[in-house]
C-alpha cells in the first residue's frame, strides 16, 4: 500500500489517528530539554497534529517548521495552537520540498511510508540537513502483523539503511516509551555524514 494525499485526509476526517498519543512523545520531549541552542532551525515532517511543535515554541524555538500533506492535521494543529506562527506551517509533499535545516525530528512518519520509500526518505533527509545537521526520533523496533501503515523494521535493518549516510550516534531502545509503546521503540540520532 501507497498512501497518498487523499488516504491521509480521509483519516483526519474519519479520525483514525491512532498513532496520535495526544502529546509529545517522552523519549522526544526528554531530548528536546536537553537542547540549549535555542536558535537551531528544526522540520518536523508528517508533523500531524504538531505536539512536537507546540513544545519546542513553548521552550522558546522560534525557528521551527512543520510539514505535512494533509491540510487536515494542519489547521487542527493551528486552531488548538494559534500562537504558532502561519508561515512555519507547510502544507506540501515531503519528497518536493526544499530548505536547509539543523535539526529534523522523526515521530510516525517513516512508518507510515511504505518500505520501498525508505531509500528515498532517507536521500530526501539528507539534502535537507545541513552539513553536521541531526535527523533524531523514534522507530517502531518491531513488524507488524497488518499491512501497514505502520510499516514496522528492526535496529539492524535500519543500521543497514541509515549507516550509508549517517552517523549513527543513538540507536537504542526507548527506555521512557509509554506503556503501550514500551520495548517497541528505538531512539536514535543521526549525524549528517557532509
Amino acid at each position: 500500500m501507497n498512501p497518498n494525499k487523499n488516504y491521509w485526509k480521509s483519516r483526519y476526517q474519519n479520525q483514525q489517528t491512532g498513532w496520535d498519543i495526544g502529546f509529545v512523545s517522552p523519549p522526544i520531549a526528554h531530548y528536546f530539554d536537553q537542547l540549549i541552542n535555542y536558535n537551531l532551525k528544526i522540520l518536523i515532517p508528517g508533523c500531524g497534529n504538531a505536539y512536537e511543535a507546540e513544545y519546542l515554541y513553548r521552550k522558546g524555538f522560534k525557528n521551527v517548521f512543520v510539514l505535512d500533506i494533509a491540510n487536515e492535521a494542519l489547521e487542527s494543529f493551528k486552531k488548538r495552537f494559534p500562537d504558532f506562527p502561519s508561515e512555519n506551517i507547510i502544507c506540501a509533499n515531503f519528497f518536493e520540498y526544499h530548505d536547509t535545516f539543523d535539526l529534523i525530528i522523526e515521530q510516525t512518519f517513516f512508518c507510515a511510508l511504505a518500505p520501498d520509500q525508505r531509500n528515498s526518505y532517507i536521500t530526501k533527509i539528507k539534502s535537507l540537513l545541513a552539513p553536521k545537521g541531526r535527523l533524531i526520533g523514534v522507530l517502531f523496533s518491531r513488524e507488524f502483523e497488518n499491512e501497514g501503515p505502520p510499516f514496522g523494521g528492526t535496529k539492524n535493518q535500519y543500521k543497514l539503511l541509515f549507516t550509508k549516510h549517517f552517523y549513527i550516534k543513538t540507536l537504542e531502545t526507548c527506555y521512557n516509551s509509554i506503556d503501550a509503546r514500551m520495548g517497541n521503540e528505538l531512539f536514535f540520532i543521526f549525524e549528517n555524514s557532509k
